[in-house]
């Protein structure tokens, strides 16, 4: 957890690649710890061929039970068919705007979000930000996308910052993927 906070959370991310990556492990994370989610990346990786959504777009019945054998992931039915429907609606969005990156970052005119809370307190579970992006994200067919999960997948891709006052990471996280 501390190398992925340090190295990884918080940082503003352009590669539709890494943002399509964390989409889907923010959503295979409800209900879950991010820590198990974590522990299993490697595994997702390989199980959805590197999170290559063209690839997943065509994903047929057979793949699907294949993966939900698969003691390496989160084997929930509606997650996992929800993999191959967020896969869809993404490469959707990128026909639309150019890129998810150019969606994404739209909602926050290019610049993260930037929150300095002191240590000890904690960033809310959602925001008026993470409602708005849910409810066009639903409203575009994705799943598992409510607002929490979308306020956390903001967070983990630095288009919201919500590293505490002091923290190493928060002096120098923008630009660093």
């Amino acid at each position: 957890m501390r190398a992925y906070h340090d190295v990884e959370w918080g940082v503003a991310s352009h590669d539709d690649s890494y943002l399509f990556e964390l989409l889907i492990l923010e959503g295979a994370q409800a209900g879950l710890s991010w820590s198990t989610i974590l522990a299993k990346r490697g595994n997702y990786r390989s199980a959805f061929d590197g999170f290559d959504p063209v690839r997943i777009a065509a994903y047929d019945e057979g793949k699907l039970e294949s993966l939900l054998a698969d003691p390496g992931i989160v084997r929930n039915r509606l997650k996992v068919r929800g993999t191959v429907r967020n896969a869809q609606v993404f490469l959707a969005v990128q026909e639309e705007r150019g890129s998810f990156d150019a969606y994404l970052w739209e909602w926050v005119d290019g610049a993260p979000v930037v929150s300095r809370p002191r240590a000890g307190d904690h960033p809310p579970a959602r925001t008026e930000l993470s409602d708005r992006v849910s409810k066009d994200l639903k409203r575009r067919g994705f799943t598992f996308v409510g607002s929490t999960i979308v306020y956390a997948y903001l967070q983990a891709v630095g288009v919201v910052d919500d590293h505490v006052a002091g923290c190493p990471a928060a002096t120098s996280v923008l630009g660093r993927r």
